[in-house]
Order: structure tokens, then sequence, then C-alpha cells
């Protein structure tokens, strides 16, 4: 007697459990028990009891119930709270302010539970500090011996985005000497680019930016090229495996060399390209032209190329790889009897790279 207590006490637990769940069939018939957490127009997450997370494909979804309140997200822009079931292939979603509301399968741009709602919303108005992912790689080596060199390699970036604007910052270094008797310059690698620009959406396709660029470098007597600039840009891809931006727009140029001081104005024209690759992969390549707009320096410019990659090694560590090219029309003369200056410099640093999500 007492097992068969034990038997119906079991069964009512497990019948109360399934009442009380979130049920999703599929097309084929298969039956999902468990806690919906968020759906797209491409896939549905489910939280079960013991196949943990299971993710399901929206299309290939027949019926859902729920009986937990969900945040039924539309095409229009409208949101609908309640619990839902399917009627006639449409979800009914009981509200508590405006009863019943039907909206067709088609119609529903996503589907979220109370904490993935809460989420959402902290996203589109992140603090400040919020929303951060990046990374930051150095090299050092160092001989000694018959060779006396050093050399540091740094490159960081950071960035921030949201649903209406952007934060983007970066940083590369190279500083390598030469120790040796009788090696002259004992310095043989110099060179710094910095910068960061602020972006902020107008509507789906363009947006407006401001930015400031810094470059140094101590082997073609530049210590400091100022870049300050805005204008707007276009999103020409944008999905979740490629971006593709085209900007444009005015700057206010100003170059310290050793020798000689260039202030002037300068055009924007800029391309920028992000591409996931596998799994773990992530590409950027950026193209940068600056036709000088002074009258007294028509037909000089300077261009920067740069190229990255980053392959996920963990959660934490990644391998990553830098190359940048700048080149200048017009470095200063160099005195009579010394060799020119060159118009191109090139840094490329790889190692390590530690990321971070903030």
């Amino acid at each position: 007697m007492r097992k068969l207590h034990l038997y119906v006490v079991l069964s009512v637990f497990a019948f109360s459990s399934a009442l009380f769940a979130d049920q999703v069939v599929l097309k084929n018939g298969d039956r999902l028990t468990g806690t919906i957490t968020k759906s797209d127009d491409k896939t549905l997450l489910i939280k079960t009891e013991f196949a943990g997370d299971v993710t399901v494909q929206w299309p290939a979804v027949q019926e859902v119930t729920s009986t937990q309140p969900l945040h039924v997200a539309l095409s229009n822009g409208k949101t609908v709270s309640g619990p839902v079931t399917t009627t006639d292939g449409s979800l009914a979603v009981s509200t508590p302010t405006s009863g019943t509301v039907t909206v067709a399968k088609s119609d529903v741009a996503a589907l979220r539970s109370d904490t993935e709602q809460v989420a959402y919303e902290k996203s589109l108005h992140p603090g400040l500090t919020q929303g951060w992912v990046g990374g930051a790689n150095i090299g050092f080596a160092l001989t000694a011996g018959n060779s006396e060199t050093k050399s540091l390699a740094v490159a960081f970036t950071g960035d921030r985005k949201t649903q209406t604007d952007e934060i983007a910052l970066y940083e590369n270094t190279v500083y390598a000497t030469n120790n040796s008797p009788g090696t002259a310059p004992s310095t043989t690698a110099n060179s710094n680019q910095g910068g960061a620009r602020y972006s902020r959406n107008l509507n789906p396709r363009l947006f407006a930016f401001v930015g400031a660029d810094f470059q140094s470098n101590a082997l073609q007597d530049l210590n400091l090229r100022s870049i300050f600039g805005g204008g707007l840009g276009f999103h020409a891809i944008k999905t979740d495996r490629t971006t593709l931006d085209f900007l444009a727009g005015p700057n206010y140029t100003r170059e310290v060399y050793s020798t000689i001081t260039n202030s002037f104005l300068a055009l924007t024209l800029g391309e920028e390209l992000t591409q996931k690759v596998g799994a773990t992969t992530v590409v950027t390549q950026k193209l940068y032209f600056f036709p000088d707009l002074s009258s007294g320096l028509v037909g000089q410019y300077h261009a920067a190329f740069n190229l990255g990659t980053v392959t996920k090694i963990s959660k934490w560590l990644a391998w990553q790889n830098a190359f940048s090219d700048i080149y200048v029309t017009n470095p200063p003369a160099q005195p009579a009897g010394t060799l020119p200056l060159k118009t191109n410099d090139i840094i490329l640093t790889t190692g390590l790279n530690f990321s971070f999500t903030h």
C-alpha cells in the first residue's frame, strides 16, 4: 500500500511538472517540454530538464504553448506579453489588459522570457562601461651576447556596440633597438598608431560619425600626425557574419615633423569590412584615403591600410595578427647627403591575444 501511495505521489508530481511547463511541438511530431527562453525568426531556444538547452529551427515549429508569460515582439515594432498558445497556426497571447491577441506566426520577430526581455531592454541603453569587447596582445624579445637587441610590439582594440551607436578604439605600437657596437641608428623602429571613433545610426543603413586618429614615426621624423574628422557612413552589408561600411567626410589634419609643420583640410574616404570565417576566426580590413584639399598642396595625400585576424583559442585567449601600411606622398625633405625618407611605413604584430568582455 505504501508503494502504491508513493507511486501515486510521484505520478502527480510528474504530471504537475509537465502541466506547468512550456511545450514546443515540431512539424515532425517531436515534442519538447521545458522553459522557452527566447526565439527569433530563425531559431527557438528551450531549456529542458534532462537535455539542457535545445535549439530548434523556428520554421520547424508547429505549436508553442507556454505557461509563463512570453514577450512577443512583432515585425511592426509592437510587443504583446502573456502566456502563449497556438490556434489554427497562429499564436494566441493572453495579455492581462487587452485579452487574447492573435498574431500570425510570420509576424513574430522574437519571443523572450521575462529574464531575456530584461536583458534585451538593458542592451538598448547600456551604461558607458558596459558592452565592451576587445583584446590586446603584447610581444617582447631580447637578445644579448653577440647581439644586443630589444623589441616591443603592442596591439589593442576595444569596441562598444549597441542598437543605436558604436564606440571603437585601437592602438598599434612597435619599438625596437639594436645596441650592438657600430650599429647606426640604434633605434630601428619607433612607430605608433591610435585613435577613436563614435558612430550613431540615423536609420538602419545610414550613420554619422566623428573620430580622431594619431600617428607618430621617429624614423620618418614625424613627431605627431593628428586627424580630426567626421561625416556620414553607409552600411552596405550588415549581417551576423559580414559587415561592410563606406564612410566619407571632411577632416582637419596637422602634421608635426622635426623640421616642418603642416596644417590643412582634407577628405576622409574609407571602407571597413568585418568577416567571420568559420566558428572561431574574425577578419577585419580597413582602407582609408585622405586627399589634401589645401590650395598649396593639391595632389598630395596619405593613405592607411589595416588588416587583422583574431582566432579564438578559448573564452579569453586568441591568436591575433595585425598589419598596417601608412603611405605619405610628401615626407619632409632630408639634408643633402642623407638618404630620402620612404613614403611607406609598415607595422606587423602577431601573438597571443587576451580578450575581454564587459
